[in-house]
């Protein structure tokens, strides 16, 4: 078992997913190990809540459960991981737009008890909240040029767009985040 745990330690993500998709829990949850702080981060930055991105985060390791046989290797496994999480966040988002309105129909007001979590703030956090008022594919964009690092290329593939889609997008955005940071007082 220990010999298996080392392996498994020293497995490459295609090896992992390879013995996930076969059945292999102990790989399974090596490759959730592995990679939920990566998914976590692109959630939160999506959403910049921390609950939202724990179920966010935890609804990519459901869905990686379910999908990983789909995986075919013709991106990074990251590159598939960002559109299985970016999914993730906009259906949350779309859940959640459904279930205000069910909740504003029946006049229903929820008060969540308990003491909160303090959100970071600060400029970066100001600008955070800036790009998530940015429509879905300027906002993906940002995120994933900006908030990851990646290339255009690479958030292309992501995005299952074409490099200049996201060039234009990153353009869009820069002009909506002037705008939108300019009306908050903070040029």
């Amino acid at each position: 078992m220990a010999m298996m745990l080392e392996q498994s330690e020293e497995a490459s993500d295609q090896e992992l997913i390879g013995r996930a998709g076969d059945g292999d829990r102990a790989a399974f949850g090596r490759l959730v190990e592995r990679h939920y702080d990566f998914v976590y981060r692109v959630a939160y930055r999506w959403c910049g809540r921390r609950a939202d991105a724990e179920d966010i985060a935890q609804e990519v390791c459901a869905r990686l459960g379910r999908t990983i046989r789909s995986y075919r290797g013709g991106a990074a496994f990251t590159t598939w991981l960002y559109a299985l999480t970016l999914n993730a966040a906009r259906d949350m988002m779309r859940k959640s737009a459904r279930e205000t309105v069910k909740v504003q129909a029946f006049g229903v007001h929820m008060l969540i008890g308990g003491e909160a979590i303090p959100e970071p703030d600060g400029q970066a956090e100001r600008l955070w909240a800036a790009v998530r008022e940015l429509p879905d594919k300027q906002r993906d964009a940002v995120l994933l040029v900006y908030g990851e690092g990646l290339s255009h290329a690479a958030a292309a593939d992501a995005m299952a767009c074409a490099e200049a889609t996201v060039s234009w997008h990153i353009h869009e955005a820069k002009k909506r985040l002037k705008l939108l940071t300019r009306s908050a007082g903070e040029v």
